[in-house]
């Protein structure tokens, strides 16, 4: 053959080995076994013309970026009536945190752990290193902050020096996967996130990138190996996790560790779990021997309750699935300032707004001149509805200078209209009341009818008739 005619043939082969010809694909309509030509009678299950030709998955955008015509595997679907079990469960034998945990640690899964600095996630989760091995699992902790006799010296102070923990101290995100691939623990903890690095990533420890491929890394790591990985996340000022949210997304659960420095009581409170509840909260009491576990939160909360005094009411409230009983303190005073303050802490500020518009426009008590400052004992934040009606009774309390029965718990939610709403496990809130000496309760109208032995339920329907009830106005 002549060269220039070889030339030709080459050219033209190559041409349909890169065109979409040659990147045609055929299926099974029956079986769906793949075929790279056509043909009368599929060779995996014998039927005749049942051979047709594959279309791309995707027919739209740059040819570059579309799927094409390759398949892939055929996934297993089932019904939504597949029972499956349950995940297996590792109990630390502290109650409170396998309570936030969901009932325990689940195999495999990811957790992230946010809090602002000092506040104690290090000596939670260095205790809870020291429950989970002595409870049988392998576990190896990882310091991207301290030295590893930094941490020593912290597990002496909390007497879990024998505790079978193996510990490490480094930030190489590849030396790190290393040791745990060949150590095989059952969990591991790294603390923190934002002190990884991943070496195939061109930017500082700490920022967004480092960050999210950290994270992602080590929670899919988590997944194919079987590892539960716990990591450490710092937080912002506004109290958020720092870094990229789509952090948050990746991991099973995401947890906050929540305090004020100058209470010794820690709230560590889920906010996303995919194995349990959210919104479930564990109590904390900081010791000199470490965190202590509360039993009895809402006895804890209300410890420090003094006599009856103006603007001090209780609130009956649920966190999660248990009731927690705490107190709000509410301050009214004249104001020097043209513009006068609102200031709230464990509470939301606009919900605040909103109750003193509504006792203004409905009740026709107004707030103008007057300094409102309101609290939430204990270090506790609160964000359930149904604590209006007792910021607005601390709030009235407050501004009338005068006292509600103490032996009083207060809930139910307000609208702008001015009715009350009910609340949700009304029974629950009224046990734990009863549980804890309380002999009265108000309450909306209109909700489930419940009965508490010992305890006398008080209702209202709507905020003008509870002021004009209980402050003689409205």
């Amino acid at each position: 053959m002549p060269e220039a005619a070889q030339s030709e043939l080459e050219q033209t082969g190559n041409i349909c080995q890169g065109s979409d010809m040659a990147k045609t694909s055929y299926s099974c309509s029956a079986c769906g076994a793949s075929f790279t030509k056509w043909s009368g009678r599929c060779e995996g299950c014998g039927e005749w013309n049942s051979i047709v030709e594959d279309k791309g998955l995707t027919s739209a955008g740059p040819a570059k970026k579309s799927l094409g015509a390759m398949r892939g595997k055929r996934l297993a679907l089932s019904d939504l009536a597949t029972e499956e079990a349950p995940p297996p469960r590792t109990l630390s034998g502290v109650a409170e945190l396998d309570r936030v945990l969901g009932g325990g640690l689940v195999e495999a899964s990811a957790i992230l752990v946010g809090g602002d600095p000092g506040i104690g996630k290090s000596t939670l989760l260095l205790q809870a290193a020291a429950q989970f091995a002595r409870a049988g699992l392998k576990t190896i902790y990882v310091s991207g902050e301290e030295a590893s006799a930094q941490v020593r010296m912290r597990a002496q102070r909390l007497g879990l020096a024998e505790a079978p923990v193996k510990l490490a101290a480094e930030t190489n995100l590849r030396d790190i996967l290393t040791t745990l691939e060949a150590e095989k623990p059952q969990l591991a903890i790294i603390d923190s996130i934002q002190t990884m690095w991943a070496d195939n990533v061109d930017s500082a420890p700490g920022s967004v990138s480092q960050v999210r491929a950290a994270a992602h890394e080590l929670t899919t790591f988590a997944k194919t190996n079987g590892v539960s990985i716990v990591m450490v996340g710092h937080v912002t000022k506004e109290g958020q996790i720092a870094g990229p949210r789509v952090v948050e997304h990746m991991v099973d659960t995401v947890l906050y560790f929540e305090g004020e420095r100058g209470h010794q009581f820690r709230i560590l409170r889920a906010v996303k779990n995919r194995f349990g509840p959210a919104d479930e909260i564990g109590v904390f009491e900081m010791t000199g021997g470490g965190l202590a576990e509360v039993v009895n939160p809402s006895a804890l909360f209300l410890s420090e309750r003094g006599g009856p005094v103006p603007g001090s009411v209780v609130f009956a409230g649920i966190e999660g699935t248990r009731p927690v009983l705490v107190e709000m303190q509410a301050l009214v005073a004249p104001s020097p300032h043209s513009q006068p303050r609102r200031a709230v802490v464990g509470w939301d500020s606009s919900r605040l707004a909103m109750i003193l518009a509504v006792l203004e426009a409905r009740c026709g008590i107004p707030f103008a001149g007057l300094d409102v400052y309101l609290n939430v004992a204990g270090g506790m934040k609160i964000s359930e509805p149904a604590a209006d009606l007792a910021v607005a009774a601390a709030l009235l309390s407050a501004r009338e200078d005068t006292t509600l029965p103490p032996d009083t718990a207060i809930f139910g939610e307000i609208s702008l209209s001015g009715a009350l709403r009910p609340a949700p496990q009304t029974e629950n809130r009224l046990k734990e009341a009863q549980k804890l000496g309380f002999t009265a309760a108000i309450a909306p109208s209109g909700g489930k009818s419940v009965s508490v032995p010992g305890l006398t339920l008080r209702s209202a329907s709507d905020l003008a008739g509870f002021v004009g009830e209980y402050f003689g106005a409205g």
